[in-house]
């Protein structure tokens, strides 16, 4: 936890906010913070305060003052479109996601997507929720990714993103491709980066994607799972690496 987050409701005063919980335990016990000492922390949706000041700290309950804000961090400037994993899968992928900074994730269908992960409990907002929270307190980040459901990948490809995102800002990740490059020059952020089975898109999905602007990428010949596959995705093209 480098980030301790807090609510806005959990600001009590204008200088004074109480925090419980795993994180008064985190704070108490790992961080052993005293009265006096100074932490990193942030409101969920708002500023960083780099110099928050304990006023009280125990297992239960730490109060402190926030201190002097700066702006959230910058957002990636790509989105992830993302195939529905395997539950365990999901279940590792939400703090990495919330970690790796996008404005928006979309989880959707595919052929190769089984009906039965629709039933898993790590889509519900109550259980996935503290999974980015945790993500976003290892990254130091304030700002959530907004999570969109679509149980339908035709409507989304077709009549949702090409609203939101430029021709060219638009790439499709697919194993064993021969792939574009993705842009040298900036895009208008965001981009979009669809990523999609383990088992990669079909035919068909291929078709439909590249109807709609988007250029398919490679990251190498591996072959690889999907929470693998998100961040190795996001590093490579930081750095300009996809083929």
């Amino acid at each position: 936890m480098n980030r301790v987050l807090f609510e806005p409701a959990e600001r009590v005063a204008p200088d004074e906010v109480v925090v419980r919980g795993d994180r008064a335990r985190h704070v108490a016990l790992v961080l052993k913070a005293a009265p006096g000492a100074t932490l990193h922390a942030g409101e969920l949706g708002g500023a960083r305060h780099d110099a928050a000041r304990v006023l009280a700290a125990s297992p239960e309950e730490v109060r402190f003052a926030p201190g002097p804000a700066t702006p959230p961090m910058p957002r990636a400037p790509w989105d992830l479109l993302l195939a529905l994993p395997r539950p365990k899968c999901l279940r590792r992928l939400w703090p990495q996601l919330a970690a790796l900074g996008p404005s928006r994730v979309y989880l959707t269908a595919a052929e190769k997507v089984e009906k039965a992960y629709w039933g898993s409990t790590f889509l519900d907002p109550a259980v996935y929720r503290p999974m980015l929270l945790d993500g976003l307190m290892q990254a130091g980040d304030t700002i959530l990714p907004q999570i969109e459901i679509h149980r339908r990948l035709k409507p989304l490809v077709e009549d949702v993103l090409p609203a939101r995102y430029p021709a060219g800002a638009r790439l499709l990740a697919h194993p064993a491709t021969a792939a574009d490059a993705p842009p040298a020059a900036p895009h208008a952020a965001p981009g979009l980066l669809a990523v999609g089975p383990e088992g990669g898109w079909s035919d068909y999905e291929l078709r439909m994607f590249e109807a709609q602007g988007f250029r398919r990428v490679s990251f190498g010949e591996r072959i690889l799972r999907t929470d693998t596959a998100v961040v190795w995705a996001f590093a490579a093209l930081s750095r300009g690496g996809a083929t």
